[in-house]
């Protein structure tokens, strides 16, 4: 990809939810919410504190977080559906199974 974010913003792209519920019951992508999970993509290199000094990001590429439902930006970059948000969206870093490509 031929972005990067600047200052304290992530690139992330969603998770796919799943397509059947724990009963099997397959719900249609028109009844689907849109996943709060994701892969951080690309991360900026921090923000700045009132001194001037650079905050590195606590995220990294790779990552897989939790946003909320509303936060960042919806754009399409190369043909993929992406968000771009501030690192203060983020509501924390999953660390389990590894994540599931859409």
């Amino acid at each position: 990809m031929n972005f990067r974010p600047l200052h304290d913003r992530v690139v992330v792209k969603r998770i796919t939810a799943e397509e059947k519920t724990a009963g099997g019951i397959i719900i249609p992508d028109t009844a689907q919410e849109k996943p709060m999970e994701g892969e951080i993509v690309a991360a900026g290199p921090g923000g700045r504190n009132e001194a001037g000094q650079l905050v590195a990001l606590d995220v990294k590429a790779g990552d897989r977080v939790l946003f909320g439902k509303w936060s960042g930006t919806e754009v399409k970059l190369n043909g993929e559906e992406l968000l771009i948000m501030k690192e203060s969206d983020i509501m924390g870093i999953v660390e389990s199974a590894p994540a599931k490509k859409k």
